[in-house]
């Protein structure tokens, strides 16, 4: 089959090749799916990149692609969850990637039914945001009527966590540009900032919970709302040794994030506020009840330009690039 992948990291580049595999071998857990679309992220750039090694170290050559929708083809000895023919999406697992590919073996719990009304290319471009919002806003444990602020709520992120977060009744609270308040307040948000001319910090105060997607420059602002007492959690900022010792890293790496994480551990430990990093994991339970949210209210993410595989690069090159709204897709 023809998948892309890479031999090494490059810090400098996004150059990836396409080659000929095999066909991944199904073990007796696993689903093996055709691959119908599968989106790219700024995870797959930091990937490539090595900047990500530290948390998650991969051996090469390593088949590239964390989130995709296809075809059930064949179903491993102890599966039960799909058929033949059933459509699915995923965000792969850590340590199997390979979305970007004619076809990936996924353990079928990694895996959920697609909505009908989501086209392969939108279906490709949710789990792993979808899935990002939904372990946050678990780590919240924000109750019915709790207030909840989203940073950069106007981009991919947003379109997936305000409708989520508004399906468990919280008062959301983001931001963006004025060009994407009226779509964005279609969503489920309860007040929605222009950046360009408001300062959300000068407005709220005493906000139960919050999402930064944007890092460390946004967070001071973001602790300054959150209540005393209250949480957030940060999907771009710096990790702390919180995040390495729940995430099973070594000791000696839970020590160095700890002295890396002590800035924004000391912003939380003024108003006895906690403070969270997060990476996303895969979670197929998770991902069909966010299918369920989003089928009842018909969201659709915005899609962007699609690439072949033999234009994976130009592809990574648009997202390491940004600024561009819609996820970039590659199809098979």
């Amino acid at each position: 089959m023809k998948a892309i992948q890479i031999n090494n990291y490059n810090k400098n580049s996004v150059q990836v090749a396409l080659c000929d595999i095999a066909i991944p071998t199904v073990g007796e857990n696993d689903i093996l799916v055709k691959v119908k679309a599968a989106a790219v992220n700024p995870v797959d750039v930091l990937i490539v990149h090595g900047d990500v090694k530290f948390v998650t170290p991969y051996s090469f050559p390593l088949t590239m692609g964390n989130e995709m929708v296809g075809i059930v083809e064949k179903t491993g000895a102890k599966t039960t969850r799909f058929n033949v023919g059933d459509r699915v999406f995923a965000r792969l697992p850590l340590n199997r990637i390979g979305a970007f590919a004619e076809y990936v073996a996924v353990d079928e719990n990694a895996l959920a039914k697609v909505p009908e009304y989501l086209s392969d290319e939108e279906a490709a471009a949710i789990p792993l945001t979808a899935l990002t919002a939904e372990q946050a806003l678990d780590m919240l444990n924000l109750k019915k009527g709790d207030s909840l602020f989203v940073s950069g709520g106007s981009g991919s992120f947003g379109a997936m966590a305000i409708p989520l977060a508004a399906s468990r009744g919280l008062k959301v609270f983001t931001s963006g540009g004025a060009k994407d308040m009226e779509r964005v307040m279609a969503l489920g948000a309860s007040q929605y900032f222009d950046y360009r001319t408001t300062n959300y910090a000068e407005v709220l105060k005493d906000i139960d919970g919050a999402i930064d997607s944007i890092g460390d420059k946004e967070l001071p602002r973001i602790f300054s709302i959150v209540k005393q007492g209250g949480t957030i959690v940060s999907l771009k900022g710096m990790p702390n040794g919180r995040f390495a010792k729940d995430f099973g890293l070594p000791l000696w790496k839970q020590w160095l994030l700890k002295l890396a994480g002590m800035k924004n551990d000391r912003l939380a430990k003024e108003k006895q506020q906690k403070y969270y990093f997060m990476f996303v994991t895969s979670n197929g339970e998770q991902l069909q009840r966010i299918a369920s949210v989003l089928e009842a209210a018909k969201i659709r993410p915005e899609v962007g330009n699609v690439y072949s595989l033999e234009q994976a690069t130009d592809a990574l090159q648009e997202v390491a690039a940004g600024q561009k709204s819609g996820k970039v897709i590659i199809k098979p």
